[in-house]
């Protein structure tokens, strides 16, 4: 793929067979991984206990929820003023 970007303008790219069959292919292997992932978690109450770990650890999901809604905030108010 590297080869045909560098030989290809983008749109010739884009129009790829070896592209559209790479992504499908990745898509593939993602839902199977995800769906193996998933039924772990699902299976297993301390991988779930991991998986809030991680969240609430180095993923800080509270951090981003808590900025998502003072930037909706900020947004909102914006919006009355004007």
């Amino acid at each position: 793929m590297v080869q045909q970007a560098v030989n290809n303008t983008k749109e010739q790219f884009a129009h790829s067979l070896d592209l559209d069959k790479l992504i499908q292919d990745a898509v593939i292997d993602a839902l199977s991984s995800f769906t193996s992932m998933s039924k772990q978690a699902l299976e297993s109450a301390k991988i779930l206990k991991e998986l809030k770990a991680v969240l609430l650890g180095p993923a800080e999901l509270y951090e981003a929820l808590r900025q998502r809604s003072a930037e909706k905030a900020i947004f909102s108010d914006d919006r009355r003023v004007a």
